[in-house]
């Protein structure tokens, strides 16, 4: 079991590493088959600070600072409608159309690549305040601001340095909140030393794999990426 869990933990690292998200998507969904939730989830936004920290040490000068700002800030301020969307909403329904949603948008793209741009922040509140609706209820704020780098068409290395400039932050308050909740348990702090070596070992070769993409093919990447990820999350839906 350790083994596996350590196994996944690599591969979804791999994947941050190399594109900037997706590992949530990958690890807390695989491990909750060994492990209970409240473990997985608390061992994966831990996973997330060690992985947003060690690339900001080493490229923050790729992070677009003011996007960053912006994002975090209407993303406060979408919590609070996250929460009352939580209490009002039944969760299939919302995943089930975000899914719909970001698989739709990752399609489109495919098929007319470079047709949609976003050229400055004038809309980051509309997808800052999206990841803080979809945080605050379900703590999936990933999608939205994937779709906004990929419609910002950054580089690969700013791209992902600006996502992580994002998630340190989130994922420190996703963990505060955590242990406030005493979820910050024996088991979460054993399973997460246990995968650390594997975390430090995929990160490097997650930022090679980044480093050797070109902005197109890295775009096509992450919007192949995106369709994956949101027609799982319509799947799940649809057999919840």
């Amino acid at each position: 079991m350790t083994l596996f869990v350590v196994a996944v933990f690599f591969c979804a690292t791999l994947v941050r590493s190399a594109l900037g998200f997706g590992e949530a998507l990958i690890a807390v969904p695989l491990v909750a088959f060994v492990l209970p939730v409240e473990i997985a989830a608390p061992v994966a936004v831990l996973v997330s600070i060690t992985v947003a920290i060690i690339v900001l040490a080493q490229d923050w000068q790729h992070v677009n600072v003011r996007s960053v700002l912006w994002l975090v800030g209407f993303t406060i301020l979408g919590i609070p409608l996250g929460l009352f969307l939580l209490r009002t909403v039944p969760e299939p329904v919302v995943k089930g159309a975000l899914g719909l949603l970001v698989a739709a948008f990752a399609a489109l793209s495919l098929l007319r690549q470079g047709a949609y741009h976003l050229s400055d922040d004038r809309l980051a509140w509309l997808f800052g305040v999206s990841a803080g609706v979809l945080g605050g209820a379900y703590g999936m704020n990933g999608p939205p601001l994937v779709v906004y780098g990929s419609l910002r068409r950054w580089t690969p290395e700013r791209f992902r340095a600006t996502l992580q400039g994002y998630f340190l932050p989130a994922s420190l308050v996703g963990m505060m909140g955590y242990w406030v909740a005493g979820l910050w348990t024996a088991p979460v702090t054993r399973y997460y030393l246990l995968s650390l070596p594997a975390v430090l070992l995929a990160i490097p070769l997650g930022r090679a794999i980044n480093t050797r993409l070109d902005t197109r093919r890295f775009v096509t990447v992450v919007h192949v990426g995106l369709f994956v990820s949101g027609a799982g999350l319509f799947l799940l839906a649809a057999l919840t």
